[in-house]
């Protein structure tokens, strides 16, 4: 017997704890040029938040309460009527990426439904057979797109026991003759089980329309708390922002197996903004903490992290802040949805003019042999997808995975 549709997306919503998000009452569409636009239409959905029909918010309650040491915000309350961001809030937005790198983000936006809907699509297609799973064999893209078998992505140079898929904006693939720069492989098309699970396509679009609009408006908080014009960043993302996405789903080994949920590493994006149920297992380790802390999950909240992009534009002020997902247990699952909100790839990001007091607390980009950060946005990135998919790498840019080795001093 077929299962229920209606109680699969109920069990999907529990479990990612839609009981308690705050949600918006209008769809927002998939990214394009017109960003700007959308940003200035969806931004009114964040304003008119309900948490159930007939209450709705008032007070500008921003930090309502905290996850363990990792604050929770509400965007929703982040502006006041005049269009300008809340003191309040660009304190604990500045304090809180500064001091640990994370937070936890509530009342964005997500429209009844959404989040069940996508959840449930992707957990059916991780339901599929490995033979249809592998259709979306990220092995045949050059793009790195597609889907990633179980123990096959690379993080601190150790196997993760999650499978995905990776997806980003569509696009037609550069020829190689063409290329201004090697980054530019990172364009192509994505891959979809469009024969499968035709719905999956559609949910993530709109989706990682949603986020980026969510990432656009805390790009301009972040601006605005570090004494920036609110349009500091605009310049960066104007275009074809380079933001992506993945489903993931990790898997319990059997007991004794020495796998990781996700190794020790720092993001070499902007933001990212990670959608995790109620599993738990993600760990943050803040400069000066001397120690793993829990990033524990709050139904429906979005966990926002510094990437290493903002990291070298604010000369260390706001950090990239190390994380990990520990192991499943054996026969557990865990799932969750990453967006990585990122500039274009061709875009070099300048070092801020900070105000003295925050000057001062800015203790200079963590760099190290192993992994070099870059200012252009493109290098970063194709860094990253080399490091952590070496067979798509070496079946499709051997030649670049060796130079990478040299100029990164990775072995």
């Amino acid at each position: 017997m077929s299962p229920d549709p209606a109680r699969t997306r109920r069990r999907r919503e529990s479990r990612f704890g839609l009981d308690t998000v705050l949600v918006a009452e209008r769809t927002i569409n998939p990214p394009g040029e017109e960003l700007d636009q959308q940003y200035r239409e969806s931004r009114r959905a964040m304003t008119d938040h309900v948490d159930e029909p007939g209450h709705r918010h008032t007070a500008p309650d921003h930090a309502s309460r905290a996850a363990g040491p990792i604050p929770v915000l509400r965007l929703g309350t982040a502006r006041r009527a005049d269009g300008t961001f809340h003191e309040t809030f660009l304190n604990g937005l500045r304090t809180a990426l500064h001091e640990i790198g994370f937070l936890q983000l509530t009342d964005y936006g997500a429209t009844p439904g959404q989040i069940g809907e996508l959840t449930a699509a992707a957990a059916r297609f991780f339901a599929l057979p490995l033979e249809q799973r592998l259709r979306l064999d990220n092995r045949r893209s050059p793009h790195f797109r597609g889907y990633t078998r179980l123990g096959h992505e690379i993080t601190a140079g150790r196997a993760d026991a999650r499978e995905q898929i990776d997806f980003a904006p569509e696009q037609a693939p550069v020829p190689r003759e063409l290329w201004d720069a090697p980054y530019r492989l990172l364009e192509g098309p994505n891959q979809w089980p469009d024969d499968t699970i035709p719905e999956l396509r559609p949910l993530a679009g709109q989706w990682a329309g949603l986020l980026s609009t969510i990432g656009l408006e805390l790009t301009r908080a972040i601006a605005v708390a570090l004494a920036l014009p609110e349009d500091h960043f605009d310049q960066y993302f104007a275009g074809a922002p380079h933001w992506f996405g993945k489903l993931i789903h990790y898997v319990g080994a059997a007991g004794g197996t020495d796998l990781q949920g996700v190794g020790p590493h720092t993001d070499w994006n902007f933001l990212t903004l990670l959608l995790q149920d109620d599993t738990g297992g993600l760990q943050a380790r803040p400069a000066g903490a001397g120690r793993w802390i829990d990033v524990p999950p709050v139904g429906g909240a979005l966990i926002v992290n510094i990437g290493e992009m903002l990291e070298v534009a604010t000369h260390g002020y706001l950090v990239a802040t190390p994380h990990r997902v520990l192991p499943c247990a054996s026969g557990g699952t865990r799932d969750s949805i990453a967006f990585f909100w990122a500039p274009r790839l061709d875009a070099c990001l300048d070092t801020v003019p900070l105000p003295h007091e925050y000057a001062e607390q800015a203790p200079g980009v963590s760099q190290s042999a192993h992994n070099v950060l870059h200012s252009r946005f493109g290098d970063n990135a194709l860094k990253g997808w080399l490091r952590s998919h070496p067979e798509v790498a070496a079946t499709h840019h051997a030649d670049l995975l060796a130079q990478w080795h040299t100029t990164d001093g990775s072995s």
